[in-house]
């Protein structure tokens, strides 16, 4: 069943083509993920099938199936700054989800019982508790807590995780995601990989995510001059068959610009009959000639550095403290930096990444201990804080406001020039003011300022959020060859598993481990740590307890105790019900395993101590 078929669809901003009468089919239960360089019309594509903008061309047309419900998930979410986190949520026009919305209010508002029972009826008339519970789980694990907050208090990543939560309750049929990743960390990144699979789904999406793509999507079509192209298969599949079909255009493109010569020789001798034949000939060597001319090598970086010399003394934290208030950043953290490493930094947003390196570029003083920088250290940060471009000025100025050229080996430049050009930059951008440069061009032009200072330890905080896969590529070939030392905070696990070969991993309080490897080793890891642990606590728990008996006291209890055992009593009815939850959620293959045994070994130590506690005041009574 076809839910969306596009026919004829062209779109244009002034003489800029982005697509040219595109045709596309999307069936029910197709994953679809839509690549394409920044700035070539991937949000455009988006916002013209989910209908915000029109569709040009006199035979255009775009069907939508009856049955499919369509939402769509915007880069950069557009919600009211007065209304609450539970007013975006509960948006949706669905019986069911007005019924939920209801019933959280009047969970609000205990004492107005009569609201509340009319709610919960309510709840059972819909059969809405198992669509509460589903809600719950999404809100979870995209960590949005507090429903009453006001929306415009919330920071842009928290806004977008809203607004993609707001559209997975609304379960529609087609979903419509422009860059669904950004803004989450990598184990929300992963539940959403494994929620997205479902069989029920269809969706269309931009991302930049490489592991997303290979593990959820079916086809990926490419939008590439203005074309439309569709492979089936994931990332890898994609790359396989986009490199086939350049070979058959290349040599297609061989034989274009022989013909190309033979007619151009043919022009320049300046035929004097202009007969019909003859300008049908000069109209077709114009086309022969915009094709000769295609340039359909994406290019590769062949770049000998010449970094500034780093000393023998590069980075030292020595036994470095960080808090603020009660969220600890780090405990007593000792480290010394080595020519030529390379290390990524992982963990939950919120557990103090940033602030990390903020004190190991002395942008931020250690509660105790000492941070020692190297004299010969030159810094290059890459912060999306830190994004200040003037937009009244054009490209080419920007870049050259900060240098000229990077110096290389053998006494050669890359000028600034060739490294816009490197950063897939073409030259008639060159002349382009910034301010109408896309949101995901920007970030790489202000890369690029940050690389024309020829830093020698390069620090590089979110620098793939709403950039497109092939500058990606080209980012990653550049910093495969950058000889001094790097250090990436990025929630991208592809980008990550390219470029390191350590890993600083986060685990809040204060802890962070040193894992010698890649992020993806790094999760293999941890999977096989928390099936050692379920593996001890089962045969903990069917192993049969023995409790020594201890000599009656001929002793009577006094009121308190009375009390404490009721109140144990109660406790141990608590724990037990928990311990069995967690247990059930450890079959959830989503579940974040390593917070569950880390709760559950809690539940146990507590369940234990009262459960002693009990028996000792049992033999009393």
């Amino acid at each position: 069943m076809n839910y969306v078929t596009l026919e004829n669809v062209s779109k244009s901003f002034g003489e800029k083509v982005l697509f040219n009468k595109i045709d596309l089919t999307i069936s029910k239960g197709e994953k679809i993920a839509l690549v394409a360089k920044n700035g070539t019309g991937k949000t455009t594509l988006l916002r013209v099938l989910a209908g915000e903008e029109a569709a040009e061309g006199e035979n255009s047309k775009i069907f939508f199936h009856k049955s499919a419900r369509v939402s769509y998930l915007r880069q950069e979410p557009d919600f009211h700054p007065d209304m609450t986190a539970m007013d975006a949520v509960f948006e949706a026009d669905s019986p069911v989800v007005r019924a939920i919305k209801a019933y959280e209010l009047a969970m609000i508002h205990p004492e107005k019982a009569d609201e509340l029972q009319t709610a919960m009826s309510n709840m059972d008339d819909l059969k809405a508790w198992d669509f509460e519970s589903k809600m719950k789980e999404i809100l979870f694990k995209l960590n949005i807590k507090d429903l009453n907050q006001k929306v415009g208090t919330l920071s842009g990543g928290q806004q977008k995780r809203l607004a993609l939560a707001r559209i997975l309750i609304e379960e529609p049929e087609v979903l419509i995601l422009d860059e669904p990743t950004n803004h989450l960390d990598v184990d929300m990144i992963e539940w959403l990989e494994e929620y997205l699979k479902s069989p029920n789904l269809t969706l269309f999406m931009v991302t930049h995510d490489r592991y997303f793509l290979e593990r959820v999507c079916s086809h990926i079509v490419e939008l590439e001059r203005g074309n439309l192209y569709k492979y089936t298969g994931g990332y890898s599949d994609y790359l396989e068959k986009k490199t086939m079909r350049h070979e058959v255009e290349s040599a297609e493109l061989e034989k274009t610009k022989k013909l190309y010569q033979k007619e151009l020789a043919w022009m320049r001798r300046g035929p004097k009959a202009r007969t019909t034949k003859a300008k049908s000939r000069i109209h077709e060597f114009g086309r022969i000639e915009e094709k000769a001319n295609q340039n359909l090598d994406d290019g590769s970086l062949k770049i000998d550095f010449k970094t500034a010399r780093l000393g023998s003394k590069i980075v030292e934290a020595n036994y470095i403290s960080k808090s603020f208030d009660d969220l600890k950043i780090l405990d007593n953290f000792h480290y010394k930096f080595k020519k030529g490493e390379r290390v990524g930094i992982v963990g939950p947003n919120g557990v103090g990444k940033s602030t990390f390196i903020k004190l190991l570029t002395g942008q931020e003083k250690p509660d105790s201990g000492k941070v020692v920088i190297g004299e010969t250290v030159q810094f290059g940060h890459y912060t999306q804080d830190g994004i200040q471009l003037e937009k009244d000025k054009k490209v080419i100025e920007v870049v050259r406001d900060v240098a000229e050229f990077i110096p290389l080996e053998k006494g050669k430049k890359l000028t600034a020039i060739q490294l816009l050009d490197t950063f897939l930059f073409a030259r008639d951008q060159h002349q382009v003011f910034v301010s109408q440069l896309s949101g995901g061009e920007r970030r790489r032009l202000f890369l690029l300022t940050i690389l024309m200072k020829n830093p020698n330890f390069l620090i590089l905080d979110e620098p793939t959020n709403d950039l497109d896969i092939m500058s990606l590529q080209v980012l990653e070939e550049f910093l495969d060859i950058f000889p001094g030392c790097l250090m990436i905070v990025t929630h991208d696990r592809y980008f990550m598993d390219k470029l390191v070969d350590h890993l600083f991993v986060f685990h809040g309080d204060g802890q962070v481990k040193d894992f010698n490897g890649d992020y993806s080793e790094y999760r293999k890891w941890i999977l096989e740590l928390e099936r050692e642990k379920r593996r001890v606590q089962r045969a903990a728990d069917e192993k049969p307890k023995v409790v020594q008996e201890k000599p009656k006291e001929k002793k009577k209890l006094s009121y308190g105790e009375k009390r404490e055992m009721e109140q144990l009593e109660k406790d141990i009815e608590k724990l037990e019900k928990r311990r069995a939850v967690i247990l059930e959620l450890f079959n959830d293959a989503s579940a974040n395993m390593n917070d569950l045994s880390k709760e559950l070994a809690e539940v146990q130590e507590s369940l234990d101590e009262k459960e002693m506690r009990w028996m000792e005041l049992a033999e009393l009574g």
